[in-house]
């Protein structure tokens, strides 16, 4: 993807919502661009977090493992998908503030989708070296986890409520 319609690009995304031409421009030589086809993994659940990834193309469905945590487990581990992320959207953003592992898997759900990197120790540079770019995709973060967060709560609130109730 050419450096101008990268930054096109990101201009759509929330996480850089009142970005600056120039701060765009910043972040989108940090960026690099991979292919994922259908069903190919992105990264595994617990595996090591380094990098935040904004979709470009097609989406990437976020699955977790229940078996990991004790959940249910039937001789086989079934990831189960709590999540479709699409167009603009982005994931791995815990990543910027720990280095832990990651809580999901994250697959292709489309053929040919499109992933924008941005490395976690490159952009934690430029965030320290401009505050006010830091600043604002900081924001940006935490609009975008307090919205993630307030939707597992109606899912939750909902599980919780419609199941039906032991006899």
């Amino acid at each position: 993807m050419a450096t101008s319609s990268l930054i096109n690009f990101l201009k759509q995304s929330d996480i850089f919502y009142q970005f600056t031409a120039t701060q765009l421009e910043l972040v989108a030589n940090l960026c690099h661009e991979i292919l994922f086809q259908e069903g190919e993994t992105i990264f595994r659940e617990n595996s090591d977090s380094k990098e935040l990834y904004v979709i470009a193309q097609g989406e990437v469905d976020i699955l977790i493992n229940p078996a990991l945590v004790g959940g249910p487990s039937s001789g086989e581990q079934k990831e189960t998908r709590i999540a479709t992320l699409r167009r603009g959207q982005n994931f791995g953003e815990v990543a910027l503030v720990d280095e832990g592992l990651r809580s999901a898997t994250a697959r292709a759900a489309h053929k040919d989708t499109r992933l924008i990197i941005i490395p976690r120790d490159k952009l934690i540079m430029l965030c320290e070296t401009y505050p006010q770019l830091g600043y604002r995709l900081m924001y940006n973060f935490a609009a975008d986890l307090a919205m993630k967060i307030r939707n597992t709560d109606l899912r939750i609130r909902e599980q919780l409520l419609y199941r039906p109730s032991p006899k």
